[in-house]
C-alpha cells in the first residue's frame, strides 16, 4: 500500500523537476547563440550596434573620464552643490562611512532648497544607508525609495538587483561609472583599502537617455514618472563625443549588454582592451576572442589579482576559463595593487564603453545595468593610456605556468564555475 509520505515525495520531487524544465526553458529562450555575420569594421557596425542595444547614436557630447576616487566624488559633490532643479541617484551598493555621510549631507541641503532629490538604492546592496538616515532624508524633502526590497511579495525579482550607477544632475549633467558609495572607493587606489574605479562625466544629448534610464527603474518601484524641463531640458551641443546608451533590466530577451559586447568583439580590426574585476566569458565569448585573435586584433584583458579580489569564488571561477582564453592568444593580466573595479572596453583606438556591467552572466542576464558607449579618439586614447600604465601594476599570466597550477587550484575553479550563472 503507498502511504501518504512517499506520494507526498513523489509530488515534491515531480514539482521540482517541473520548475527546473521551466527555469532551464526561460534561461534557453533568453540565451541563443549568437551568430554575426559579415566583414564590416567597427566604424560601419556602430549604427548596428547601437540599433540591436536599442538606441541610436547620439552626437554633440562632451565626456570626461573620473579616475579613483580622488577624481570622481570631489566632481560629483561640486556638481550636486550647483544643483538649481533636480537631482536623480540611482546607485547599487550604499555603507555609512565618510563618503556616504558627505553624499547625504549635500542630498538634504539640496532638498531643503527646494531641489527635487530622488534617490534609488538596490534593495540588497543599498540597505546599509539605514532607517535614521533614510528618514532624515525624506524630512529634508527627498524622495527615497529601494528597487526590489527584501520581503516576501519580491520573491519572484529577489535575485534580480540594481547594479546601474548614475547620477543626473539638473537633466544637464550625468555620471555613469562603476564607483559605489563606500569609504573604499575613496582615494587614488593607493592600497588595497582604496579601489580602483573609472566614471564618465557627460554632457549633451545624450544626458537625456541617462535620465530615462534612471526613470525606468524609478517608475518600477514609485509609479511615479519624472517630468518636465527639470528632469528633461533641451539639450545643446557640449561636445564631439558621438555616444550611445546600453541598458538592460532582464524581461525574456536577449540582453543588450550582451549583444553589446559580442558585437564589439566581432567589428575589432586591430585591438581590444578590457578591464573588469568579473570575467566570465562564455564558450560562445571565447570562440569571438579566439576569431579576432586569428585576424590580427592584439586582444588584452585585465583582471584583479587574487589577492586583490574582493570576492574569491568569482575569481575561482573566472580561472576555470583562462586556459581556454590563453590557448586562442588572448593576453591576461591580473592587477595585484587593489581591487581593480572598473568595467572599461576599448576597441580599435575609437570606440570605448564604461559603466556598471560586468563581463559576466549575472551582468548580461541577471542584473540590472547600463554601459554608456563613446565614439571618440581621444577618449579611448585615454583609456588605451590608462590600461598601459595599469600594466606596470599587473602580472601577465603565461599559459605554460598557468597549466602548472595546483591540483586544489584546478578543482576549486572547476566548483565554483558550477555556480557561474549566479556569482
Amino acid at each position: 500500500m503507498v502511504t501518504i509520505p512517499l506520494v507526498a515525495f513523489i509530488a515534491l520531487f515531480v514539482t521540482i523537476v517541473a520548475l527546473m524544465l521551466i527555469v532551464w526553458s526561460v534561461k534557453r529562450r533568453r540565451d541563443p547563440h549568437l551568430k554575426i555575420h559579415g566583414e564590416s569594421d567597427l566604424h560601419e557596425l556602430l549604427p548596428t550596434i547601437a540599433g540591436l542595444t536599442h538606441d541610436s547614436l547620439q552626437e554633440g557630447n562632451a565626456v570626461e573620464i573620473m579616475q579613483n576616487g580622488d577624481g570622481f566624488f570631489p566632481a560629483l559633490i561640486r556638481e550636486m552643490e550647483k544643483a538649481e532643479a533636480s537631482i536623480t541617484f540611482e546607485t547599487y551598493l550604499w555603507r555609512d562611512g565618510e563618503l556616504a555621510q558627505r553624499i547625504v549631507s549635500v542630498l538634504e541641503k539640496k532638498a531643503l532648497a527646494g531641489v527635487e532629490v530622488k534617490l534609488l538604492l538596490d534593495g540588497s546592496g543599498g540597505k546599509g544607508i539605514g532607517r535614521k538616515v533614510t528618514k532624515r532624508l525624506r524630512d529634508a524633502g527627498c524622495k527615497v525609495h529601494r528597487f526590489h526590497p527584501i520581503r516576501i511579495s519580491n520573491l519572484g525579482t529577489i535575485n534580480n538587483r540594481d547594479h546601474r550607477k548614475i547620477v543626473v544632475v539638473d537633466g544637464k549633467v550625468g555620471f555613469v561609472g562603476g564607483h559605489c558609495i563606500v569609504d573604499t572607493w575613496l582615494g587614488n587606489a593607493e592600497d588595497k583599502k582604496h579601489f580602483r574605479d573609472i566614471t564618465a562625466r557627460v554632457e549633451g544629448p545624450i544626458v537625456g537617455r541617462l535620465q530615462s534610464v534612471f526613470a525606468e527603474n524609478w517608475i518600477e518601484e514609485t509609479g511615479d514618472a519624472p517630468s518636465g524641463e527639470k528632469f528633461f531640458p533641451k539639450q545643446e551641443k557640449k561636445g564631439d563625443a558621438g555616444a550611445h546608451l546600453i541598458y538592460v533590466s532582464p524581461a525574456g530577451s536577449t540582453s543588450s549588454v550582451k549583444m553589446l559586447h559580442y558585437l564589439a568583439i566581432h567589428a575589432a580590426k586591430k585591438q581590444i582592451r578590457i578591464q573588469n574585476p568579473y570575467f566570465l566569458p562564455d564558450p560562445d565569448a571565447i570562440d569571438a576572442f579566439g576569431e579576432a585573435v586569428a585576424r590580427g586584433v592584439d586582444v588584452r584583458v585585465m583582471i584583479p589579482a587574487a589577492d586583490a579580489t574582493d570576492n574569491a569564488l568569482v575569481q575561482h571561477a573566472s580561472h576555470h576559463r583562462f586556459g581556454a582564453l590563453l590557448e586562442k592568444g588572448v593576453r591576461l593580466y591580473e592587477y595585484r595593487r587593489t581591487l581593480l573595479h572598473q568595467k572599461v572596453f576599448t576597441v580599435d583606438h575609437m570606440w570605448s564603453g564604461i559603466g556598471s556591467t560586468n563581463f559576466d552572466d549575472r551582468s548580461f542576464e541577471v542584473n540590472d545595468e547600463v554601459t554608456l558607449g563613446i565614439v571618440d579618439a581621444d577618449i579611448a586614447r585615454q583609456l588605451e593610456e590608462i590600461f598601459d600604465a595599469d600594466m606596470l601594476e599587473a602580472d601577465e599570466v603565461k599559459l605554460e605556468v598557468w597549466k602548472k597550477r595546483a591540483i586544489w587550484h584546478k578543482a576549486v575553479d572547476q566548483l565554483t564555475f558550477l555556480l557561474n550563472e549566479q556569482l
